[in-house]
């Protein structure tokens, strides 16, 4: 054969490029598959599979509807304008590219206008899928029954309704422009159009029918451009100008009725692009569309910034105080602060004898053991292993001890699984190390005897005042990883449950025995996982077997923001025991930014302080609408999440309860153990104590001279170089005028840019109460000033008397330091009461923050001690008036060390006493090496005690 005929065959397709695709594509397939899977086995594992076929159903919608709308549109664009070629070839195609082009699309001219629609088509299916809540929403919207000012239209137009149209104008709008932006390229290819021909010169007889199609499309595209004009008017009510959001004067005397005009221009730049479908002449339409952007240009542009600059800005205030009113209302109600109870107090400075006489039952519950200073006292007494851990912050809780509701500092012992001992291998970190065990709570107002927390709740097993309770914790805060749990009957266990509960002390091992995670038993199930995780070992370890079940997402927030994506989950989610489980309560809130007329806030900038670090919190994300509207629960053995209606007329709540029945669970069925323990959330509080800084007022004119801004003060803790504000504390206060003292969430402000105190305030956080989510605030008179906690820390750290107890700590060589705890403000004795714990630590291995001296401040009156009765007395020339009821410092209630199981020989038990007794040992020789004879003593003769004990199980034994 020769090298022409060679040439002339058909050339072979290599199969490689084939196989090569095909693989590709089954890849990605097994991906996406996998994906949807394990997501809705997730999801029916918690039983809010309802969640996800139903945004997974809406997706597929807007995904095929839309994308579907933008094939037709671009897809018919390019076969209309195919039909419409000149039957003869034009001469002006003198390009051998454009001709060779030609050629190709009169011989594949389907395939080649299906090919690029179907890309933009997908494309643009992609971006209205992620569009699926706000479909949702709008399809189920509930009204508000607040009514904007300026339309008188229902808020949830705007939340609901405005959103998804301002959407659908765009995409349509962009679908338009692009099929006729295609429309026009095949004209080009085919000679029906020239730029002879748009000059209207030369051969235009074949050009006619391009151009009146593309008349007819840009009178649309016109048109539609319109329609975003008109609701671009409503969108003044949630567009943010230079004074707060919503519509101010320059938007309702200017830009409003601007709109209504340009609109009009719209309809007869489009009637004119209409009439030069029928006859051709662009001059017409050219000359419409040139006035519709000169109008623009001049209307929407120049004349507001003439207004606003020659007409409001030099007479801004009287201009804009209708509006300021109106945003004001607007931002009380949408931030829940409508009904703040603010009265005049008129605060003592001078201590008194017997003062505190009537305030005697909030006394005790004066919470002295800081949060945030106590995680370390927590790990070195009650970690147990190196593998466990606490929080950097602990949580604050309420339980009932005694007959006696009671403030306490609270924590899991999680698992952590970066100081694991043994090897790093997958079955350790999949199947051994998957749970942490047990709650540890300690008394808000009591110390023992070093210093340390008195602890009615700790130790492995988990011992104290509790009742009993299924303690593993599968799903926490440390949780963020997979884990494979669960074996057959009569399987040997694997799981590390206790470090010292198996035979002569060793490990005792688990086995899961809950319903929690997803099983995967199942082959298809388990490569489903691997793909998802990349982890062929899901496959082949011998551990997963068919009664395995694979937990994921198990941080509780995740857990929650997966399970219900349309909430705003609390960064302070805190660990209760409730009904025998260890359950996460989280807080969780429906918000919006399209709140008409009310003010928008960063979220993230509203609830940092100097506890709250902004990594755990979204980002930028914009609020002007919030409600507590659901408490989450997430059960810590078996991931179990149930969300309870809070707020029952939360209009974004019902609308979500319409698009997922079944999913939130009526407020009337929420657990009376449980609801002892719901509390005001975090965030919340945070959020409105920023919005009242400057919301408080009712006046207009103040609001706009900012006159009397409340500011959070800083805290002075944290370091002056933070800058952090000062976080807000959960106490038990008794309010000026109240019979009863109540738990509440307080916070206080100064002035802007000043120290000194000028508003407390505090919100009911007991859930059972009546009076739950009262918000009242004490305004203190301008007459005498009041530190504030710049001032106070200040006045605290420079006392000399302060300086004498802690020179053996601050001096420098010293053995210990001294760490300032949290500055609490509470309103007693007809004033305002400062209390800070001060906590020393050793600077040795192993040492830990305990609790020695408190420091109160009354007026200018301060007193140390080292107990909160000793620190009150010197304040109060000798008596407060009532006693706090903490206890003998000296003496510890509960054991700090973990207590051996009751069922143990008496050997054992004699060997778990020694080990107890050589730990105090070693306490009382540290405190002694820090000078502290008092810790030495009580350590010392604690251990003998241990030892004494120890003797006798052998007796007994």
């Amino acid at each position: 054969m020769s090298a022409t005929q060679d040439l002339d065959e058909p050339r072979r397709r290599s199969p490689l490029l084939w196989t090569v695709l095909i693989i590709g594509a089954l890849i990605i397939a097994a991906v996406i598959a996998s994906r949807v899977a394990t997501d809705y086995l997730w999801f029916k594992s918690i039983n809010f599979q309802t969640v996800f076929t139903t945004r997974l159903a809406a997706q597929i919608g807007l995904l095929v509807g839309f994308g579907g709308a933008m094939f037709l549109i671009m897809f018919f664009s390019m076969v209309i304008a195919y039909r419409l070629r000149p039957k003869v070839r034009r001469a002006n195609l003198d390009s051998e590219f454009l001709v060779q082009m030609r050629d190709v699309l009169d011989q594949r001219s389907r395939l080649l206008m299906a090919v690029p629609a179907l890309i933009i088509a997908l494309l643009s299916g992609l971006t209205a899928l992620g569009q699926a809540d706000t479909f949702l929403a709008w399809w189920h919207a509930t009204p508000f029954g607040e009514r904007d000012p300026y339309f008188n239209i229902d808020a949830s137009f705007y939340v609901f309704t405005l959103p998804w149209l301002q959407f659908v104008s765009g995409f349509l709008l962009f679908a338009l422009i692009a099929g006729g932006i295609a429309a026009l390229f095949v004209h080009f290819l085919t000679g029906s159009l020239n730029a002879s021909a748009l000059r209207g010169r030369g051969n235009t007889a074949a050009s006619v029918p391009a151009q009146r199609q593309l008349s007819i499309t840009l009178g649309i595209i016109i048109l539609l451009f319109g329609a975003k004009v008109v609701l671009d008017r409503f969108a003044l009510n949630v567009t943010p100008s230079t004074l707060f959001t919503g519509m101010g004067y320059t938007d309702y005397t200017t830009r409003v009725p601007v709109t209504a005009i340009v609109a009009a221009i719209c309809v007869i730049c489009a009637l004119a692009c209409f009439v030069n479908a029928w006859r051709v002449r662009w001059s017409v339409p050219a000359a419409s569309i040139a006035l519709l952007i000169v109008s623009m240009l001049i209307l929407s542009s120049l004349y507001p910034w003439l207004i606003q600059n020659f007409r409001v800005a030099p007479q801004e205030q009287d201009r804009e105080v209708p509006y300021i009113a109106n945003n004001m209302k607007a931002t009380k109600y949408a931030y829940d602060v409508s009904d703040v109870e603010i009265e005049d107090y008129d605060a003592k400075t001078t201590a008194t004898a017997g003062q505190l006489r009537a305030d005697a039952e909030a006394l005790p519950a004066i919470r002295l053991i800081d949060p945030s200073i106590v995680p370390r006292t927590f790990e070195q007494l009650q970690q147990v292993r190196g593998y466990y851990t606490f929080p950097k912050v602990l949580d604050v809780d309420r339980y009932v001890i005694d007959g006696k509701a009671t403030d306490a500092v609270v924590a899991v012992r999680e698992l952590d699984l970066q100081s694991v001992e043994s090897g790093d291998n997958w079955n350790n970190r999949r199947t051994v190390y998957t749970h942490g065990y047990g709650l540890v709570a300690a008394f808000g107002n009591q110390r023992g005897a070093n210093g340390e927390p008195v602890f009615f709740s700790g130790g492995i097993p988990t011992t104290g005042e509790l009742a009993e309770h299924e303690p593993r914790i599968y799903f926490g805060e440390k949780s963020d990883y997979y884990v494979v749990v669960g074996a057959p009957d009569g399987a040997t266990p694997v799981e590390l449950d206790t470090p010292s509960g198996g035979e002569g002390r060793s490990e005792s091992l688990y086995t899961y025995e809950g319903k929690g995670g997803v099983p995967v038993g199942n082959m298809l199930t388990r490569a489903a996982f691997a793909i998802r995780f990349g982890d062929i070992n899901l496959m082949l370890s011998d551990r997963v077997n068919s009664d395995s079940r694979l937990m994921h997402d198990r941080v509780p927030t995740q857990r929650i923001q997966e399970a219900a994506p349309w909430l705003t989950v609390d960064s302070d989610p805190y660990p209760s025991v409730v009904n025998g489980r260890v359950v996460w309560i989280v807080d969780a809130y429906t918000t919006t930014d399209s709140f008409p007329n009310s003010q928008r806030v960063d979220w993230t900038q509203s609830i940092s302080d100097s506890r709250t670090a902004t990594d755990r919190t979204l980002l930028g994300q914009q609020v002007n609408y919030v409600r507590n509207s659901v408490k989450a629960v997430v059960d810590a053995y078996d991931g179990t999440v149930s969300l309870y209606e809070w707020d029952k007329e939360d209009p974004i709540l019902k609308t979500w309860t319409k698009v997922f029945p079944g999913v939130i669970t009526p407020k009337e069925q929420i657990p009376k153990e449980l609801l002892e323990h719901l509390r005001y959330p975090q965030d919340l509080f945070k959020a409105q104590r920023e919005i009242l800084g400057r919301y408080h007022t009712p006046n207009a004119s103040t609001w706009y001279h900012q006159t009397d801004i409340w500011q959070v003060p800083n805290d002075p803790v944290s370091g002056a170089t933070d800058k952090q504000k000062e976080p807000p504390y959960f106490l038990t206060i008794r309010w000026p005028g109240d019979e009863n003292p109540h738990f509440a969430n307080t916070t206080v402000f100064v002035p802007k840019d000043r120290e000194n105190l000028s508003v407390y305030m505090a919100v009911n956080s007991d859930a059972t109460s009546k009076d739950y989510g009262k918000k009242r605030v004490l305004k203190l008179s301008d007459a005498k000033q009041i530190a504030g906690p710049g001032q106070t820390y200040n006045f605290i750290s420079t006392n000399p008397s302060v300086a004498e107890k802690l020179l053996p700590f601050n001096r420098e060589g010293a053995n210990a330091s001294a760490i300032y705890g949290n500055l609490l403000t509470l309103p007693l004795g007809g004033g305002l009461l400062y209390v800070q714990p001060i906590y020393t630590q050793a600077k040795t291995s192993g040492s830990y923050p305990a609790l020695r001296f408190i420091v109160v401040r009354f007026g200018d009156q301060l007193g140390i001690g080292e107990s909160l009765q000793a620190a009150l007395d010197q304040v109060f020339q000798g008596d407060a008036g009532a006693q706090t009821g903490e206890g003998d410092p000296g003496t510890t209630d509960v054991p700090t060390e973990p207590t051996a199981p009751s069922d143990q020989t008496g050997a054992e038990r004699a060997r778990s006493l020694l080990d107890e007794a050589e730990v105090l040992f070693k306490g009382a020789d540290d405190a002694l090496k820090e000078g502290d004879l008092a810790g030495y003593q009580a350590k010392n003769s604690a251990a003998q005690d241990k030892v004494a004990e120890a003797v006798k199980a052998l007796d007994e034994g």
